[in-house]
């Protein structure tokens, strides 16, 4: 099987992208919303074209029973990998339409390692931007729910930014939680760095201003109740304060259904991408699997580790798919180049 993405505004323009690309007879394998439902992200597949092979010359029979025993192999197989994926998923509590796709996904890739398939497709399901760690012009703005590690997520990337030698300036818009702005102020002033204030969106965008010219510019904010309405507009007059990226911060272990829906709300204000923290103590990510599908977010970063240095990784399908199946990292390289060389 040959697999391929699509971006379009709408499905029916996705579909007939698929149909000039691969044909009539392509597949679809996963869908899903992007940008807030502004755009589709589609995957397909298409055999490849056939040739004529050499008959098997056993008996009379031979070719049409070495065929049908080379098929039922071939079967047997893909329901192995299919059984141990699906175990792997339901303990990760990832939501039966999310778990149909993977699974559907990486059984028609046709590898024979499960571990490999399952990178494979969580490579075209899913879209990766790590956050910057080089100089970066838009600020970058940490949103989510009360309790998510945002404040933990700022200083954690302001002090990779500084390690990295960057001019680095933070601000904090967490002035309604108490000793929200004190526990930042603890890590910023270890850091060297001055630490803005900002009680309104008049302020951010006045503090913004005062920051341009510095390479990186990261904004904690005041924790959001995502069915609340009056914080959800709260935090979308924060994001449109300035030309900003921000990011939802989603704790690992959360209910996948809670996250699927947080997911829906932020991306309706403008958040596009996610940052997965407490992966270290989570035993079920089946909601961040699940956010970054209803959300139609891409995968950043994630947090392993209280310790503000070094305390963000940035993922990617063989490292996300390490989270979910350990020993996904032990597969040979050579293995996941022949994973990408067949998709």
């Amino acid at each position: 099987m040959r697999l391929k993405s699509f971006y379009a505004k709408t499905m029916t323009e996705a579909m007939q992208m698929i149909r000039d690309t691969l044909g009539e007879d392509a597949i679809i394998v996963a869908t899903r919303e992007e940008k807030g439902g502004k755009a589709v992200h589609v995957t397909a597949a298409i055999d490849p074209p056939s040739y004529s092979a050499p008959a098997f010359e056993i008996s009379k029979s031979g070719p049409a029973e070495a065929e049908d025993w080379l098929q039922y192999d071939e079967e047997e197989e893909q329901s192995l990998i299919a059984e141990e994926l699906t175990e792997v998923l339901l303990r990760h509590s990832v939501p039966e339409d999310v778990m149909d796709q993977i699974l559907s996904c990486a059984t028609i890739v046709g590898l024979e390692q499960p571990s490999i398939a399952l990178i494979a497709a969580i490579e075209h399901l899913y879209n990766f931007q790590p956050l910057p760690q080089k100089a970066h012009k838009k600020p970058i703005m940490m949103v989510g729910p009360p309790g998510a590690g945002k404040t933990l997520a700022v200083a954690k990337a302001a002090a990779r930014g500084v390690m990295n030698g960057l001019r680095v300036g933070v601000i904090s818009a967490d002035t309604v939680r108490a000793g929200g702005v004190e526990q930042l102020a603890a890590f910023t002033k270890l850091l060297r760095i001055d630490l803005k204030k900002a009680g309104n969106v008049q302020e951010l965008a006045e503090m913004l201003r005062s920051l341009q010219g510095y390479d990186q510019v990261f904004i904690d904010t005041p924790g959001v109740n995502p069915f609340d309405q009056t914080d959800v507009k709260n935090a979308a007059r924060f994001i449109g304060a300035a030309e900003v990226e921000p990011y939802f911060v989603l704790p690992a272990g959360t209910d996948a259904d809670e996250s699927g829906e947080m997911a829906r709300v932020f991306a309706a204000i403008g958040v596009h991408s996610l940052i997965a923290t407490r992966v270290d103590i989570a035993r079920r990510l089946g909601g961040i699997l699940s956010a970054a599908h209803h959300g139609g977010m891409a995968f950043a970063d994630a947090s392993n580790t209280p310790k503000v240095a070094d305390g963000l990784f940035g993922l990617d399908p063989r490292s996300l798919s390490a989270l979910l199946m350990p020993g996904a990292y032990n597969e040979g390289k050579k293995e996941y180049k022949k994973a990408g060389s067949r998709q």
